[in-house]
């Protein structure tokens, strides 16, 4: 039998975001006073649907007789709702050719793309446009400078690629220390392997329901379905539990308790550019090829995006800034210094590994 038959359901992030999504509810609250429209003066928060910690049956610190469960079927996907709806259908499903998707980071991801394209259209033409984002382990500003002549197509690029910068920020900063809620670590879940795909999944999806012809939801609802069809999604909640049993003490442990790091076993920081899904060994002799995903880098004029907009963080003093960046006078940084910042991760991993051999030894 499978956990969710015989234990408590719970979602990991619920317990250690409740302060922070208590804070948020005020936000989005008002954010939801017209339902479907974007409304520029608040920005969204950073996790808007609290979801999901990688693998089944995990345990938390503290809090005996309940393991968290998170598996969803494709059937239990319903209608998406921009800023999100306790309707919608959150957890993880497992696909043949994308891996692990985290429907509740995907539906994220499309709502940031919406807000930041609104943005985008807001400040066409007006030069430069400045725009304070919440904190995040340090002061983030979003600084546009979209030229009248861009098109909607290219604005929809430039709202995918700042939105994967604001995704991907989150995986760094978590690494670095940065949570939500005060001295509860998040680092458990930085760059677990399905977190960064899912991400740019759902920017990608948020680009195509942008050039729809439907309402913003209708249309996020139905290009879900068709992009998760597209990667091979199985069809019951059974086959995503025995994907995980596949990878259970090698790309993460039930052993330990979360939030110790330990719980994820395997990271994915190699992500600066595209993200390739992790196919969990296939049994069956599956010959689709899996589908990698690409950053958005060039708009239609083969311009440089970046060329456009310059997203900076402040940051604050878990960032080890003069090992990182020695030649630095400030603290400040912006999304093209993200690259030192994932070899940075990457050789901590190294190291993470190498201590874990030899203690095993």
């Amino acid at each position: 039998m499978k956990p969710d038959l015989y234990k408590t359901r719970l979602n990991s992030l619920t317990l250690f975001l409740l302060i922070g999504l208590l804070v948020n509810s005020i936000s989005i609250c008002a954010q939801r006073k017209h339902k479907d429209e974007v409304n520029l003066d608040k920005i969204p928060p950073r996790i808007i649907r609290a979801c999901c910690a990688f693998g089944y049956d995990l345990k938390l610190w503290g809090v005996p007789f309940v393991s968290i469960d998170q598996v969803i079927s494709i059937d239990d996907l319903g209608e998406h709702h921009y800023l999100g709806n306790k309707s919608e259908g959150t957890g993880t499903v497992y696909t043949n050719r994308g891996g692990f998707i985290d429907i509740g980071h995907l539906r994220d991801q499309i709502d940031w793309t919406r807000y930041m394209y609104t943005a985008i259209l807001d400040s066409r033409g007006k030069g430069e446009v400045i725009l304070s984002l919440r904190n995040e382990a340090g002061r983030k500003t979003l600084h546009l400078n979209v030229p009248a002549r861009l098109t909607n197509s290219d604005c929809i690029l430039l709202a995918g690629k700042i939105t994967y910068d604001l995704s991907l920020w989150h995986e760094i900063s978590t690494w670095f220390g940065a949570s939500t809620v005060p001295f509860i670590s998040e680092k458990f879940s930085s760059f677990s392997v399905e977190d960064v795909y899912s991400n740019l999944l759902g920017v990608h999806v948020g680009m195509k329901t942008l050039h729809s012809k439907r309402s913003f939801n209708a249309a996020a609802t139905k290009i879900i379905a068709t992009t998760l069809d597209s990667l091979d999604v199985v069809k019951t909640a059974k086959e995503t539990y025995d994907a995980y049993d596949t990878v259970h003490n090698i790309w993460y442990t039930n052993k330990k308790r979360i939030p110790r790091a330990n719980v994820t076993l395997k990271r994915d920081p190699d992500v600066l550019t595209s993200s390739r899904p992790w196919i969990v060994p296939d049994k069956t002799n599956n010959t689709n090829d899996p589908i990698i995903l690409d950053v958005p880098l060039l708009n239609t004029e083969g311009e440089l995006l970046t060329s456009f907009y310059e997203f900076t963080i402040d940051l604050n003093h878990r960032f080890p800034v003069e090992e990182i960046f020695p030649s630095y006078q400030s603290r400040m940084i912006n999304q093209d210094d993200f690259g030192a910042l994932l070899n940075r991760i990457t050789n901590d991993l190294q190291i993470l590994e190498q201590n874990s051999s030899t203690e095993g030894k």
